[in-house]
């Protein structure tokens, strides 16, 4: 009996020591949160924007928006199956199961930390391979045949980041899940919040009444619009380089976003878990 008890004060004891841990990562998190919506309150357009504006055919960011909605559209449709091929899935969720496992027995934030080192190694290559890709088109002067390639990797991208988490990506509302991100990384002031909220409705477990084809269409649209002067810049030869450097710097801001998003909403169920 007496050993009975020790079990079960020992048991209580971690309990409740993952219980706080849980607590006070919730409370980072949503200050790095609240954080990230500060540094974002105003739009910060590319500075060669301006310059290259006048330049820009009037037809070309329907264009794009028709190019990114393909580009969605064909992998969803047949392209993860590949994407899948270049990071190993099963290991990368086999990696979260171990991560999980430490976290839970020894209730120490710095074994939490594994998780976002696990999605941060992984982005690392994928920025390094959208650098290459991007400034390869550029030099060549191909900004449209570009897009699929991007929008490849950002979806790998993305991917890697769910698993690092223990999170799916191939249901509706994973897709529109990952679309709304997107979405948000590039807003800025009220619109970047209005979206954070929706994310944050979804974490909680609601659907934010968002259907995947009208998400899909939105996505694609504020793509094309932030990455519309780049793309052209990218159609130009040698001069394109400097375009096909903005998939990288596009990459990096989406991921981030994407990081913070996962990992809020991750640490939001360990804390609800029933």
């Amino acid at each position: 009996v007496m050993k009975l008890q020790q079990e079960m004060g020992e048991w209580k004891l971690m309990k409740r020591k993952s219980e706080n841990l849980w607590q006070k990562e919730w409370q980072i998190i949503t200050k790095k949160n609240q954080v990230y919506l500060h540094k974002h309150k105003e739009e910060k357009p590319f500075f060669l924007n301006e310059k290259i504006a006048s330049h820009v055919p009037a037809k070309l960011q329907d264009t794009l928006n028709q190019a990114f909605l393909k580009a969605f559209k064909l992998i969803y449709e047949k392209g993860n199956g590949i994407i899948e091929k270049t990071y190993g899935k099963e290991q990368q969720e086999q990696k979260f199961q171990v991560n999980e496992f430490t976290v839970n027995l020894t209730g120490k934030r710095k074994d939490l930390k594994a998780f976002t080192k696990q999605a941060g190694s992984r982005n690392r290559i994928n920025l390094l391979l959208s650098g290459v890709e991007g400034i390869g088109m550029g030099l060549v002067g191909s900004g449209l045949p570009d897009i699929p390639l991007f929008t490849g990797v950002l979806l790998k991208s993305i991917y890697e980041i769910a698993l690092s988490f223990g999170y799916e990506y191939e249901s509706v509302r994973e897709r529109i899940f990952i679309l709304k991100i997107i979405e948000g990384a590039l807003e800025s002031g009220e619109n970047l919040a209005e979206t954070d909220i929706t994310l944050d409705e979804m974490i909680r477990g609601g659907d934010a009444g968002i259907d995947l084809d009208s998400q899909m269409t939105r996505t694609a649209e504020r793509l094309s619009e932030e990455l519309l002067y780049m793309k052209f810049l990218q159609g130009i030869p040698i001069a394109g380089v400097v375009g096909g450097l903005s998939d990288t710097v596009y990459l990096k801001k989406i991921t981030e976003y994407a990081h913070l998003k996962y990992y809020k909403r991750f640490v939001y169920e360990h804390i609800h878990i029933e």
